[in-house]
């Protein structure tokens, strides 16, 4: 194949021997008799890639660079040019590096400036981080680790990379090494200038102030990438949507959006890489790395297979600090409280840290480690911190071209539908994420879906005041319920698959016979709109709140009658969900928290408090244990349903998230949010 090179072609690949493009009718070319570009990779702002062949070493995979800025006026092209050839430039210059590519020619031809470079087989950060979900804590100290090494060498050539972000670091195929690419806006120490504001160069998000204000670059500016780009690596949010919403502000709570606490080390780390401030900030790569205090680059054994770990209290450890001289003494030994055994070989996904900063992992029947700072005694006892499965986001869901308020599970886990303000339903294929297909019918925007026990059934609540029963195999619409002089805000079918119950901004809540479509009754004692409904595992209670009055209300499914009253929160109530067990109700709210209540005597048992805005979802997990919830603060909590601890924060929505729900399984969570996305977050 052999791709076209006119800038202004869409570049469409064309089969060898073609003398013109098939698109453009532009002369196909091989660069100077010896590269063939053969497919285009992308494209920027003054530069468009691609992906070619060295005829003269055996046809190896190269990269050519093409000068094709889409800026317009002399004093722009003219800059981007001096860009272009700066590139070239500093490629030359760094790339005796083995984690830089390698500078192959830079030439003019029929007009055009090209740059060829070495190709680096591998995938870049942000798309390893769409595949596999956000990385650990081991993952950033070994990020971290090759940036720095590679950046100390960069600005001991006096340059500044000025661009460092996932899509620009590539992790190499053949030995797991990054390497950074796109030195094409670097800039010379000597040069640190103040620029106008048309020639300020670097990614939003990831450029520090002082690049993006002043235009000015340190190699305090690079670090200050570093540390946006492994918030970015921890957490799945890009600091761009960060900015969007705080300015530099999210600097400082940058922690609040990680899905699990790091250690105390890594987090001092990127604090002081995300300073606003570049004065405040590390000075030099060389700098951070003296931060580490010891190497850290891979993991060693460092106890055998007939290990015993002991968890000690504290006062049996040394006390040794980071950067005090370390000793090779062994504790005195003292009478352990717990003894594990070799770990079996299920236990494999355990994350646990040692007292003194070494992060161990236990793998199989072998501890691995990676000591920072301290050192591992000859009979080692060790204080094991041990860290529970975790939820990682696995896709992102995309098709509604509104807000998604809602989402339901088929009760084989294998089906979700999804509810939007655009006034569709989506079904999906859960283990593809594949779109199944898209039912219209409402009028109006959807609010609630609830799908049967069973599987055949979809119910839809709209603001076109109706309810819509649905064929969920085909598609096809079953029934349209009518009687509401309001939107329907909430449905809930009973365990049984017979009863449909319904909420309205009418004031009322109305039972449907699920099979026949008939109203079975009407309660009508809230004093306002019903936001949420849910029905008992043992379907005899129906539980309601309520709009503004913050109450919560208890009925007997089978008679119709209130059981009793609840006076939960002080606003409105936008969800209630029942434990499996039956013995207790959850709610969220608009006054931002979460309570939990004991059904049998009707009293509170706590209250959660954590989220910065409403409240709008809550579920529990099918087995009991834990409870998550979606808020206008664009994240999910998830809580230990059982103590109320706040166990961790999964982030990644960049709107509020309006609804969450777990599979049957209880190994899938997903979220809904009014950025128009649904995510799929999958259990480690």
């Amino acid at each position: 194949m052999i791709c076209c090179l006119n800038p202004a072609c869409h570049n469409p690949p064309n089969p060898d021997r073609t003398m013109f493009c098939s698109n453009c009718g532009t002369g196909l070319v091989v660069l100077r008799n010896r590269y063939r570009p053969i497919q285009l990779l992308g494209s920027g702002g003054f530069a468009k890639t691609y992906l070619a062949k060295d005829l003269d070493k055996l046809n190896e995979y190269c990269v050519i660079k093409q000068f094709a800025p889409r800026v317009q006026g002399t004093a722009a092209i003219n800059k981007a040019t001096e860009l272009f050839e700066q590139e070239a430039r500093r490629l030359q210059q760094l790339g005796e590096h083995p984690q830089i590519p390698t500078l192959l020619a830079y030439f003019e031809e029929e007009n055009n400036l090209y740059l060829v470079q070495q190709f680096i087989n591998g995938q870049n950060l942000l798309a390893e981080l769409k595949q596999q979900g956000t990385f650990n804590e081991e993952k950033i100290w070994e990020v971290l680790l090759d940036l720095l090494n590679i950046l100390k060498k960069v600005h001991q050539h006096k340059v500044i990379h000025r661009d460092i972000k996932p899509e620009n670091i590539i992790r190499r195929s053949t030995d797991g090494k990054l390497v950074l690419i796109d030195f094409g806006i670097s800039k010379q120490l000597t040069m640190t200038v103040i620029t106008n504001p048309v020639t300020r160069i670097g990614s939003p998000g990831y450029a520090p102030l002082e690049q993006i204000q002043d235009g000015k670059a340190y190699p305090a500016s690079d670090l200050y990438s570093v540390g946006a780009t492994c918030f970015h690596l921890l957490s799945g949010i890009h600091p761009w949507i960060m900015w969007e919403q705080q300015g530099y502000g999210w600097v400082s709570s940058w922690r609040e959006h990680l899905h699990q606490p790091q250690s105390s080390e890594l987090e001092k780390i990127i604090d002081k890489l995300l300073q606003k401030d570049y004065q405040q900030r590390y000075q030099s790569a060389e700098e951070v790395l003296q931060d580490f205090s010891s190497p850290l680059p891979s993991l060693s054994p460092v106890h055998s297979t007939q290990a015993v770990v002991v968890i000690q209290p504290l006062s049996s450890f040394p006390a040794t600090l980071p950067h005090q001289p370390q000793t090779r003494t062994s504790p005195a030994p003292v009478k352990p409280k717990v003894a594990i055994q070799k770990p079996s070989r299920q236990n494999t996904n355990w994350r646990t840290r040692f007292l003194v900063g070494a992060a161990i992992t236990i793998v199989g029947t072998q501890i691995y480690g990676s000591v920072r700072y301290g050192l591992f005694p000859t009979n080692p006892i060790f204080l094991v911190e041990s860290f529970p499965s975790s939820f990682f986001l696995e896709r992102t869901l995309t098709g509604h071209s509104n807000p998604v308020d809602s989402v339901a599970f088929s009760r084989d886990g294998n089906t979700l539908a999804s509810g939007s303000y655009d006034k569709t339903i989506k079904l999906w294929n859960l283990a593809t994420g594949e779109q199944i297909r898209t039912l219209t019918g409402h009028s109006d925007k959807i609010w609630s879906v609830a799908i049967s026990p069973d599987g055949k059934t979809l119910v839809s609540g709209s603001e076109d005041k109706t309810i819509k029963l649905w064929n969920l195999a085909t598609g096809e619409q079953i029934r349209t319920l009518t009687g509401y002089s309001n939107f329907v805000i909430s449905v809930a079918i009973s365990p049984d698959g017979k009863t449909l119950a319904s909420g309205s901004g009418d004031k009322s809540i109305k039972l449907w016979n699920l099979a026949t479509g008939e109203q079975i009754r009407t309660f009508s004692r809230h004093s306002n709109l019903v936001f949420s409904v849910a029905i008992s595992p043992d379907g005899k209670t129906l539980a309601s709140g309520s709009q503004y009055d913050g109450t919560i209300k208890l009925w007997n499914l089978a008679t119709g009658e209130q059981i009793r009253t609840l006076k939960a929160h002080s606003d409105t109530i936008w969800s209630v969900a029942f434990s499996p067990d039956g013995k207790t109700l959850v709610s969220g709210s608009e006054d931002k928290t979460i309570k939990l209540w004991d059904l049998e005597i009707g009293e509170q048992i706590r209250t959660l408090s954590g989220h910065s805005h409403t409240v709008y979802s809550v579920a529990i997990s099918p087995d009991g244990k834990t409870l998550a919830s979606g808020s206008r603060d664009n994240t999910i909590k998830l809580w230990n349903l059982e103590t109320g601890e706040q166990i961790r924060t999964l982030t990644g929505h960049y709107y509020e998230v309006i609804s969450v729900v777990f599979s049957p399984d209880g190994k899938t969570l997903v979220s809904a949010s009014w950025d128009k996305t649904i995510k799929i977050w999958r259990l480690k």
